[in-house]
Formats: C-alpha cells, structure tokens, sequence
C-alpha cells in the first residue's frame, strides 16, 4: 500500500473530456461567427447594355446625316411645289370675283339685245344705230372675258347636270327626254376648269 507521502499532484487532477473547456469555447466562437450577419455579397459592377454603351461610329454618323439631308430636300421640293401650285391657281382664278361682277352686265345686255330684237320691226331707224352699238359693246365684252379664259355655256338639248345648271321649271309633255334642258333663261359661264356661274335653265319631265 502506497503511503500518501508516495502520491503525485497529478494524480489528484481529476480526469474529465480532453480540453473539455477549451473545446465549448471554440464551438461557441464558431457558431457565433456562422450566426453572426453576414455582409451582403457586392455585386461585381454590370457593364451596361452593349448597344447603350457602344458609340455611333463614323459610318453611322454619315448615314444618319445623310438621311436627315435627304428629308430636308425632299420638305423643300414639296414646299416649292405647292407654291408654285399655288401663284399658279391664283394666276387662273385670282379674277374669279372680278369677273362674276362683269357677269351682271354682260347679262344686261343680252336682255337688252333680246327686247330689242323682239320689237324689231317696231325700232325707229334712228335707233339702229345706238342698237349697233350696244351689240358691239357687248361683242367687246364678251371678248374681254375669253381673254380671261371666261367663257358661256349653251346647255341648250343638253342633259340637265344638277353640277353645272339650275333647274328653274319642269316642263311635261314637250316630247323630249325627261332631265333635257328645253330652254335657257340665264346663260352659265365658265372660268377655265372652274364652274363661275351656273346656266339657269328649264328641264323636259315626262
């Protein structure tokens, strides 16, 4: 039997896990640095969208120059154009209002002429000349509008066209065919293409 004098100090340490202590506390520190928040990954910086990114080059510059050049001379060519059109319409049918007036007394003398000639025989000698007169003056007149591309329209057996006559009366039973312009009371006139006056006239109706 061993005396107590015989014992060694390390045989009173009692014996338990190997680095039990040591080993709870690295466990603790592993967790807490797993538990602990973690910084949010940076995202690795995006190139932007190739084509936002990439710079028109030369040939791309000229191609679009190019093409605004050809819209601005095609705008250019529309707008001489319709400028011509128009100093073109307006050297037509810039007298369009003068002549409508002129109307008003190229229609008087017709009356006149009419009245005249149907009194004829009724005329005294010494008026003929004054009628002469009156009917060269309207010659003139008449003359003076062609020049203006002013020109008469004589509908007369023509099929009514609600575009270029006014109908004024419908007459049955003339032996014509119904919408035939039987007779003229006030002549139309033309200006070029365009309707000045429209021919007031009387219409077969069957």
């Amino acid at each position: 039997m061993q005396s107590d004098d015989n014992k060694r100090p390390e045989d009173d340490i009692e014996t338990g896990p190997e680095d039990g202590p040591k080993e709870e506390a690295d466990q603790q520190l592993e967790n807490g640095a797993a538990n602990a928040p973690q910084d949010p990954p940076q995202d690795a910086p995006q190139d932007a969208p190739e084509e936002a990114a990439k710079e028109p080059n030369l040939e791309d510059r000229l191609a679009a120059a190019n093409d605004q050049l050809l819209r601005s001379l095609a705008e250019l060519e529309n707008t001489r154009k319709r400028a011509e059109r128009d100093r073109a319409e307006a050297l037509k049918y810039g007298a369009m209002s003068f002549a409508r007036d002129m109307l008003g007394v190229a229609d008087n003398f017709q009356r006149a002429l009419k009245a005249v000639d149907d009194m004829a025989e009724e005329v005294p000698e010494a008026m003929r000349g004054l009628l002469d007169g009156i009917a060269a003056t309207q010659r003139d007149l008449l003359a003076a509008l062609a020049r203006h591309k002013v020109t008469p329209l004589d509908p007369m057996g023509e099929k009514f066209d609600p575009n270029m006559h006014e109908a004024m009366f419908e007459a049955p039973g003339t032996g014509q065919e119904s919408g035939t312009i039987i007779e003229v009371i006030e002549t139309g006139y033309m200006m070029e293409a365009r309707l000045l006056r429209p021919a007031k006239v009387g219409i077969a109706k069957d």
